[in-house]
């Protein structure tokens, strides 16, 4: 029996799956951040060797395991110059010694991409198609049956994630301050925010966001309080989450006029915490695209990110 290892590396978390030939996940593990770019090469090993690790003792397999193929889907990796250092990063996973574990890795049997290509075929179960990220962050990404691949927004909280749970949650408290101003129509989100945050005026915002130190993913989760308002109505909130639909749907929008045709039959995997939430936001970006593409089925994802790692692993050794 052969075996394959799938990695998810992000940056709170690593999940690493151990699968078969037969594409069943025998064991699964997890550990901390794999962003090398933010905790470091030699951080970013020692999270994925724990999650090795795990994966491997939760398969409780008694026999050495043959590792002939490893696919690592990790944040940040998106330029050559990244592969190259998890190329290093690779080296130095065969040179330790794991127990039970034969590394039989080919160079052709080690795949290395950016986290979105492993969401896209964990997502949908295969290579084509496209997946729409919108969490923290956002980014699209798809390719084609001919392997041609687009890209689109992923430029980061300052640059880009339009659509994203910061950019929603900043949308709302720049809408909160606006209506308190006068500036803007009275909306919910000020006593929404003040509520949230435990706040006596909505002008202690300033305390808590500048001078709390808050970092992007805390900002990301008040995504929430405009989420909510939006399903209870509010007309402010409601506008704000239809821009996000909207700048979803370009992106969108823009991979499929890149790499598909435009009555195209394809599969959409939307995956992030935005898509979770109250107000029908997937329901809003599902009708929206698919006004514009009839043949396009937007759906959950199937598989985890990681499963999609461990099915690019596979590929190789069935090449």
């Amino acid at each position: 029996m052969s075996y394959v290892l799938g990695i998810d590396g992000g940056g709170s978390k690593t999940v690493c799956v151990l699968m078969d030939d037969l594409r069943r996940v025998l064991g699964r593990g997890e550990a901390g951040s794999s962003n090398y770019q933010t905790i470091g090469i030699e951080a970013t090993l020692q999270s994925i060797q724990s999650a090795i690790h795990n994966a491997i003792e939760a398969a409780i397999i008694t026999n050495t395991v043959n590792i002939d193929a490893i696919c690592m889907g990790l944040a940040g990796v998106g330029r050559a110059a990244d592969i190259e250092v998890v190329k290093v990063l690779v080296k130095k996973l065969q040179n330790n010694k794991y127990m039970l574990i034969n590394w039989a890795l080919q160079p052709a049997n080690i795949v290395i991409c950016n986290d979105a290509f492993i969401a896209l075929v964990g997502g949908i179960g295969q290579p084509v198609g496209i997946v729409v990220a919108a969490g923290t962050g956002s980014i699209v990404f798809g390719r084609n049956h001919q392997g041609d691949t687009k890209r689109v927004g992923g430029w980061g909280y300052i640059l880009g994630d339009e659509g994203s749970a910061y950019k929603i949650a900043i949308a709302g408290m720049n809408a909160a301050l606006k209506s308190y101003d006068g500036r803007e129509m009275s909306t919910s989100l000020v006593e929404a925010f003040k509520q949230h945050l435990g706040l006596e005026n909505i002008e202690d915002l300033i305390e808590v966001i500048y001078r709390g130190e808050w970092r992007v993913k805390q900002i990301a989760a008040l995504a929430l309080v405009v989420d909510f308002a939006a399903a209870s109505g509010d007309i402010v909130a409601n506008i704000i989450i239809d821009d996000a639909v909207k700048e979803l749907v370009k992106a969108t929008s823009t991979v499929i006029d890149a790499i598909f045709s435009a009555d195209s039959a394809l599969e959409v995997v939307t995956t992030g915490s935005v898509w979770r939430g109250r107000c029908k936001i997937h329901e809003r970006f599902s009708a929206s695209l698919i006004k514009k593409f009839p043949n396009v089925n937007v759906i959950f994802p199937r598989y985890e990110p990681a499963y999609g790692a461990g099915l690019l692993a596979l590929q190789t050794t069935q090449n």
